[in-house]
């Protein structure tokens, strides 16, 4: 019953329109509500300004020269446009160089017995910093070791998997998905705010104590319930042997650790000192550019030491092997640009013709005459948030189109836009695992066949829903908790949005 479920699932999952269309069609849907809304005079007070909002036309000569002048703008002006693509560059040069490989074989094999467990799903968490390394690397090696030890490797890999995937929004670095979504955020909150402004870091503390408890119950997850279930491999793959760093790898990576501290240091005594040269504009150590520019930072540091490490380690000949490793990190741009374009139409044809004020300030009155608390619509938007991600894999994707509902929502309601998004991160990560849409989800099949040859959709599923659960159950009650104690969820971000 349960494989039947999942492969309804994955039928209506396939069913659906490639993401760029989807957002295509869902801008055409834009343009013909919003005739619909200007014929039929939908119109609001906003609650926060007594302005009066009602319905822009878009398909109307004004709406149509609009359209047409400022299409290049949007797209180009795309907030998360610009983001990914100069992260990527140094995060590219870094993972070119096996800087990030030979750091997280470090972390794995240096690990002791007794935390491997917690150390392979703190090393899948962690990997999300370098896009799908954690896919390629972590998840295959963590059965290699598991079935080192003389423990189910499928245990291994489902270990691995839960923090690669299920824990996919944590972190204890900054990664491509923070600033990616900050700044759909960013174009969201500015529906209401138009001077909003979301920084990469918006839900950093938040995350980096996500990534240590997810850690904590992933391995609780595996030792209780997932190892217990699968028993003792009985299967007939013969233990493999793990290889170790090679001393060029070592010594590449001491260099990258002294750049990086580097770094570190110079950062710290530019904010440390009264009127440091990195301090903000206002002498403050939040509104740093540090901070602001955090993307900059991270091209900086992480094209550097990538570049250290490669010439080190001899990765890295001449300088055009560290320009070809940029240039492999834009090849797998090509289809986000394309999606991109399709969605900042859709994003900038929505907040054009207030659509998206309005669902929000209608929403918005529904909720506060629900009388709904904050943590019941934690609790409702995490379990959103969860069940479509069960049919649309890409967590931009789906912020890029509920964002915009959200986001002033939450505002309107007195929230912050980096509450809602944090919110959203949770829900999107919890149900990674159990989900046909992944991306991944037929390469874990794969992997799991090594060990199993009659593993498939039930396996994974059977394996990976304890996670699942326990994931929604342990990262609501930090995310109520957080809220309830009105922590920051990262610097100088406020629980609460005051205009």
């Amino acid at each position: 019953m349960k494989i039947r479920f999942f492969e309804r699932i994955e039928k209506v999952g396939n069913a659906l329109p490639h993401p760029a269309a989807l957002f295509g069609l869902l801008a055409i849907i834009t343009l013909f509500f919003s005739w619909i809304g200007y014929f039929f005079d939908w119109q609001a007070i906003h609650p926060a300004t007594g302005e009066h909002v009602q319905v822009v036309n878009l398909i109307s000569k004004e709406g149509l020269h609009r359209i047409l002048l400022e299409m290049v703008e949007s797209y180009t002006g795309f907030a998360p446009l610009g983001i990914v693509m100069v992260a990527l560059l140094g995060i590219g040069v870094a993972e070119s160089s096996g800087l990030i490989r030979s750091a997280v074989n470090f972390l794995l094999l240096k690990a002791p017995k007794n935390s491997i467990t917690f150390m392979i799903v703190l090393t899948g968490v962690v990997s999300n910093t370098a896009s799908d390394l954690g896919y390629l690397l972590i998840i295959p090696l963590s059965g290699v070791i598991f079935h080192s030890l003389g423990r189910n490797p499928i245990a291994g890999m489902s270990a691995a998997f839960a923090g690669v995937s299920g824990g996919f929004s944590a972190n204890l670095f900054i990664g491509t998905i923070d600033p990616l979504l900050a700044g759909l955020s960013t174009e969201a909150a500015r529906i209401i705010d138009p001077d909003y402004y979301v920084m990469p870091t918006a839900n950093y503390y938040f995350m980096a104590v996500s990534a240590i408890m997810i850690s904590f119950v992933g391995t609780w997850v595996t030792k209780a319930f997932v190892e217990p279930r699968l028993g003792h491999y009985t299967g007939n793959v013969v233990q493999e042997e793990i290889k170790g760093l090679t001393q060029p790898e070592k010594k590449g990576l001491v260099w990258a650790s002294v750049v990086v501290s580097v770094f570190l240091l110079l950062i710290f005594w530019g904010l440390y000192p009264d009127h440091g040269f990195l301090r903000g504009t206002d002498n403050s150590v939040l509104h740093t550019p540090v901070l602001k520019g955090f993307i900059a930072v991270l091209f900086i540091m992480s094209a550097t030491s990538g570049i250290v490490y490669g010439y080190v380690a001899g990765t890295f000949k001449k300088h055009s092997d560290v320009i070809n490793g940029m240039n492999t990190s834009f090849k797998g741009l090509v289809a986000f640009l394309v999606l991109v374009f399709f969605a900042s139409q859709f994003v900038a044809w929505f907040k054009w013709s207030n659509l998206g004020l309005l669902i929000a300030i209608k929403g918005a009155g529904l909720l506060q005459n629900a009388d709904l608390s904050i943590f019941t619509l934690i609790i409702l938007f995490i379990l959103l948030s969860a069940f479509i991600n069960l049919f649309m894999g890409s967590a931009s994707a789906k912020w890029a189109i509920i964002g915009p509902v959200f986001v002033p929502i939450f505002m309107l309601l007195g929230y912050s836009p980096e509450l809602s998004q944090a919110v959203f991160r949770v829900g999107d990560s919890i149900t990674n695992v159990i989900t046909p849409m992944m991306s991944f989800f037929a390469l874990i099949i794969v992997y799991y066949q090594k060990y199993d040859e009659k593993a498939g959709i039930g396996t994974i599923i059977a394996s990976m829903l304890p996670y699942t659960i326990a994931f929604f159950i342990a990262w609501t009650a930090l995310l109520i908790g957080w809220v309830y104690f009105e922590w920051p969820l990262g610097p100088d971000v406020p629980l609460y949005y005051i205009k």
